[in-house]
């Protein structure tokens, strides 16, 4: 039971850290490529 509130806690976890990360990565790409039209 408890390993599996664990598991299931980690893996949310780690999906917020890839989403986070993909925003970030994003914005900074738009960023730059809002820079090189400038």
């Amino acid at each position: 039971m408890l390993q599996d509130m664990v598991l299931s806690l980690l893996t949310s976890l780690i999906l917020l850290v890839c989403v986070l990360v993909g925003v970030a990565f994003l914005t900074l790409m738009e960023r730059k490529v809002l820079g090189y039209i400038q």
